[in-house]
Order: structure tokens, then C-alpha cells, then sequence
């Protein structure tokens, strides 16, 4: 993947051997020598992760991270710190300076380039959501809660597997302080756990007694229910063929044992946030989509769904020689109720109209609203006899009861509506909502308040 990474170490060697390591990955490589020149160099460059040694002179790691954390402009810029000192000491004073991750010299190649990885993309993804989120707010849509969450690497849901009885209760100590924590030793068990119910992060041991781990990575990789599902895998040291494997099949980070709790905490929280980065993103695309085909005022389908689904509807109906009939409804001087009650009463009525036209239509039939006081419904499988009883039906459920648009106001509505149906092979969507059109006009002429049926 491509993605920028900025190497900050003050030995000209170091940063020339991450330099050629992360360039034979494709990353582009940006160099500091200094914790002052990583801050420049973060403030007028784009840069996607920093790669940050803590023993420098001057400003050393720790606060150089502490900076990139505290800017407003930098904050969403990961930071893997990079020591020599393997103390959990220097990994909690990492993590209270905002530190994403760890590496401890001398650096692994895969670590280097999964812990780069990772948090690359974790940052396009939090790219592309404070974008969106920016888009929604200048469109007058907010969502902060959600958009709150999906920054956030707190309070996830992590399902362990292990049956190691010592070492579930240390990664559940560990973890519970945190997160909500199970621990399940069976994998058939797990498996269906994770199937059923919602987890941020699968954290599962490679040394299991009576099963293989990376046989239940592949098989959460393979199910639609957790195909995008972190994973953690516990690997022993020397399994680098194991590890390698697991990578390949999609396992999104390891650790090797012995376990450290606070580099745990830390690649669980970066997956906790990828998880819920790649759901809030998910789900303002269905939001999205939905908003696309979508009436906003009444919840119909709007005119560009009718139109493109039409267009298969017609088709369909003329391969297998099924009816297809066609309803278009117009409300009775409904200028009249904007001119007299205002706009807002006028939307009261669009909806309560769209309300009960919803409730004259089968789970099949497509209803939509065409635009201003127009409405359509598409009915498969129905002959014109048929539709014009829909449409007589919808008329007398429309004058039936009043229309409340407000507290004390209630109006009286009616609907005038025509009928066209499929007719011939040469038919098209155009022709037939054509002759719909006229039908409705010509019940219009014909005083209001009727259904007509275009002539076959």
C-alpha cells in the first residue's frame, strides 16, 4: 500500500536502514533528524505515520510525540515510538504522551512493516471519515455521537481464545480494565460467539493444546459475519512461519510472548478504532445510498429510483409476458393548500398522503413520489382491472378522513388518479407512464376526485 512515513532518529544510519527497509515495501519516506524537525515537517507535509525514536537530544521522543498529539492540525497523525530500552516503563510514558504503537530496536522487518501498515490505514480511514463528517456538517447534518465513537479506542467488546488457564486470566486482568472482556477456549465455541454477537477484536492464541489457530482465523476470514473483524493472533517466538501465514490469510496484528499489557492495550486499541472507523464509514455509505433513492419529506422512493427500477420492471414483465400496471396520483388543488395554510401545512399533507398510499400498497408494488404533488405506484403481476380497484381504493381512503395539519386545522383532501398498464411488445417505461399521465389528466377534466384508465 502506499503511504507516507516519516523516519525521525538523530543516527543518519538508523533512519538510512528504516529508509531502505520501508521503501522495499513502496512506502514514500520522509526524514527528520530531530524532534524539532519532525514537528516542522508534520506541519507543512502530508505525512500518514511517524516513525519516532525516543533517544534524541534535545527534544527527545517523548515529547516530540506529546506535540504531535497536542496540535489540533497533527493529532490524527499516528506515532509508532521506536526504543531500545524495553521497559514498560517507556511504553506507559509512550501511551500517556498519545503514542499509537511501539517497536523495540532492533526493529523486525515484519513487526515494522505490520505495525506501519496498520496504522496507515488507519489513518486513511480517518482521513475519509472526518471528510465525510465535515461534508455532513456543512450539509447541516450531525452526527456526533457516532462520529465521537468511531474516534474513540475505549470500552470495545474483545473475545479471547485460549486454554491456557494462567495465560486467559492474565489477558483478562489485563484487558477488563478496559474493555469488556470473554475468554472462550473452545474455537467451535468461539466461532459461533463471534458469529452471533458483536465483537471489536478477536485476540487468539496460536498455541492452543487440542486445536489450530490459524484454522479459525481462516474460517472467521471466510464467514460474511466476521470477515471484517480484527484479529489478533499470540505467537510464540521463532513461529515466524506461522506469523507470516497468518498475515497472508488476513490476521491484522500479532504478539509475541511473552505478552507486555501495555503494547496489548495498544494494538487492541488500534484495532478497536479501525473496526469502528470502518462501521461508521459503512454505514454513512448505506445512509448515503439511502438518501439517494429516497424521498427526504415522505420516505417514497423518489424519481430516479422509480425511473432505473422501471426500467428492469418493464423488462422483466415482457420476457416472462407478466402484467404490469401503473398508477400516477396527483392531489386536488394542492396550490390551493400552500397559498391558503402555508408551506408547512403543505409538507404536513405530502406526508400524511404518502402515509396512507403506503398503506394501499402490497410489499410488492413499488410506491414513489415523482415530484411536487405527484405520486406513482408500480404494480407487477397486476392487470388494469385490478390497478383501477387500487387506485379507487386509494382515492376513497384519500377523501375518507380529513388531513390534520395542526393542532385545531383539519382540511379536506382529494386525489385525482390514472391507470395505464403493459399493452404491447414494443412497449416502454416512457409510453407507458405516458399514458398513465394522460389518463390522470384526463380524470382531472373529467371534475377530480375519480380514477381513469388509459384505453387498451
Amino acid at each position: 500500500m502506499t503511504a507516507r512515513v516519516l523516519v525521525v532518529d538523530d543516527i543518519l544510519a538508523n533512519v538510512k536502514l528504516l529508509e531502505a527497509r520501508l521503501a522495499a515495501e513502496y512506502f514514500e519516506v520522509l526524514t527528520a533528524y530531530s524532534g524539532r524537525e519532525a514537528l516542522e515537517v508534520c506541519a507543512r507535509e502530508r505525512v500518514d505515520v511517524v516513525l519516532l525514536d525516543v533517544m534524541m537530544p534535545g527534544m527527545d521522543g517523548f515529547e516530540c510525540c506529546r506535540r504531535i498529539k497536542s496540535d489540533p492540525n497533527t493529532h490524527h497523525i499516528p506515532v509508532i515510538m521506536v526504543t531500545a530500552l524495553d521497559q514498560p516503563s517507556d511504553k506507559i510514558q509512550g501511551l500517556e504522551n498519545g503514542a499509537d504503537d511501539f517497536l523495540t530496536k532492533p526493529v523486525d522487518d515484519i513487526a515494522l512493516v505490520t505495525r506501519v501498515k496498520n496504522l496507515a490505514r488507519l489513518k486513511t480511514l480517518n482521513d475519509e471519515m472526518l471528510m465525510r463528517a465535515s461534508t455532513s456538517r456543512q450539509l447541516g447534518i450531525t452526527d456526533n455521537e457516532a462520529l465521537d465513537k468511531a474516534l474513540s479506542g475505549r470500552s470495545g467488546r474483545v473475545l479471547v481464545i485460549e486454554d491456557h488457564p494462567r495465560s486467559g486470566v492474565r489477558l483478562l486482568e489485563a484487558l477488563a480494565k478496559v474493555h469488556d472482556t470473554f475468554i472462550e477456549q473452545d474455537p467451535n465455541r468461539a466461532l459461533i460467539t463471534l458469529a452471533e454477537y458483536d465483537f471489536d477484536v478477536a485476540i487468539i492464541s496460536l498455541s492452543l493444546a487440542r486445536s489450530d489457530g490459524l484454522r479459525l482465523c481462516s474460517q472467521l476470514r471466510s464467514l460474511e459475519r466476521t470477515r471484517h473483524l480484527p484479529i489478533i493472533i499470540l505467537v510464540e517466538p521463532g513461529e515466524e512461519a506461522r506469523l507470516l501465514r497468518g498475515l497472508d490469510m488476513g490476521v491484522n496484528d500479532y504478539l509475541i510472548r511473552p505478552i507486555d499489557k501495555h503494547e496489548l492495550l495498544a494494538r487492541v486499541r488500534t484495532q478497536i478504532k479501525r473496526k469502528r472507523h470502518s462501521d461508521y464509514l459503512r454505514n454513512r455509505l448505506e445512509e448515503t445510498v439511502e438518501q439517494a433513492i429516497t424521498d427526504a419529506l415522505t420516505g417514497l422512493h423518489n424519481r430516479r429510483y422509480m425511473e432505473s427500477h422501471l426500467e428492469t420492471l418493464v423488462r422483466e414483465a415482457l420476457r416472462s409476458g407478466r402484467h404490469l400496471s401503473m398508477l400516477v396520483a396527483d392531489i386536488d388543488y394542492f396550490k390551493k393548500v400552500n397559498d391558503t395554510y402555508g408551506h408547512d401545512a403543505g409538507d404536513e399533507v405530502l406526508r400524511e398522503f404518502a402515509a396512507r398510499l403506503k398503506r394501499n400498497t402490497r410489499g410488492i408494488d413499488l410506491a414513489c413520489r415523482l415530484g411536487g404533488e405527484e405520486f406513482v405506484i408500480i404494480m407487477p403481476d397486476t392487470e388494469i382491472a385490478r390497478a383501477y380497484q387500487v387506485g379507487e381504493r386509494l382515492r376513497a381512503t384519500i377523501a375518507a378522513e380529513p388531513f390534520r395539519i395542526s393542532a385545531d386545522v383539519s382540511i379536506r383532501v382529494t386525489t385525482s388518479v390514472g391507470i395505464a398498464t403493459l399493452e404491447h411488445s414494443d412497449d416502454t417505461p416512457q409510453t407507458v407512464f405516458k399514458r398513465a399521465d394522460q389518463a390522470l389528466y384526463a380524470a382531472k377534466r373529467s371534475g377530480r376526485n375519480r380514477v381513469n384508465a388509459a384505453a387498451a
